[in-house]
């Protein structure tokens, strides 16, 4: 058989930052092709919307609100997952926030939030989990990451910061975790149609600008990175390591 299998069934997947955008579209997009879904945020009104999704096509949910960036909570909320659903297959580091300032006008506080969420809280989730599979010998990390690592935007100078971080620390975790049979990529979108998106997109300007650096010449749909996500978490992904997909209509090729 060359075609792999892109069934994620009799997986358990976690995704953070679940409640709403990327991590609600993927964590649905798991169920989809056939995982049982632990959905975490620190809302918990947002994730009895995901799991409700999830629970429609017939897999488990399982919620567990957290703030991502305290590693006892962290913690908790692994061992609550492998205590209901007995094991972890795959993780996806999502949760992640931005304050657009300037870089003379970014404060030590937001500097701090910002690497928190992004960058430790990733991290944390990455190297508790990393515990588990290490021991099964088998998983597969996926860290949504941002174009903004990989090339200079004109504004959020610590966000791009903690992305850049995201793309190095995936590649140095694919490299010492291989050998325990765990694939550590990542994912690198654009600007796509979320809630933390949809101010900038009512603004005909700053679109214009991003279409005009876009080849494909529009924003990203949410489904269009459910099935990157997919093809990393499944089989059909297994020799893949260490790699970010920039899912960005061709920005990257030219940059902003």
């Amino acid at each position: 058989m060359y075609l792999p299998s892109f069934s994620l069934a009799g997986k358990t997947a976690i995704v953070t930052g679940a409640g709403r955008g990327i991590g609600r579209a993927i964590a649905i997009g798991m169920a989809e092709a056939g995982a049982d879904v632990a959905v975490i945020s620190r809302t918990e009104t947002d994730l009895q919307a995901t799991a409700a999704e999830i629970e429609k096509l017939g897999k488990k949910s399982y919620i567990v609100t957290a703030d991502v960036t305290k590693r006892e909570q962290v913690k908790s909320v692994i061992e609550k997952i492998i205590g209901e659903a007995g094991k972890i297959d795959i993780l996806v580091n999502n949760a992640g926030m931005n304050i657009r300032s300037k870089a003379l006008d970014v404060t030590d506080e937001e500097w701090q939030q910002i690497m928190d969420t992004n960058l430790k809280s990733a991290f944390m989730f990455s190297q508790e989990v990393g515990r588990k599979m290490k021991e099964q010998e088998d998983g597969k990390i996926i860290t949504i990451t941002s174009v903004g690592g990989h090339v200079a935007l004109r504004t959020g100078v610590v966000y791009a910061a903690t992305k850049a971080a995201l793309i190095q620390m995936t590649k140095v975790l694919a490299l010492e975790w291989g050998k325990y049979n765990i694939n550590v990529n990542a994912i690198g979108p654009w600007y796509f149609k979320t809630p933390l998106t949809e101010k900038l997109l009512q603004d005909e300007e700053y679109v214009k600008d991003i279409l005009a650096v876009t080849p494909m010449k529009r924003v990203g749909e949410l489904e269009e990175l459910v099935g990157p996500a997919v093809f990393l978490a499944s089989e059909a992904g297994k020799y893949i390591n260490g790699q970010t997909i920039f899912v960005d209509g061709g920005m990257t090729i030219q940059g902003f």
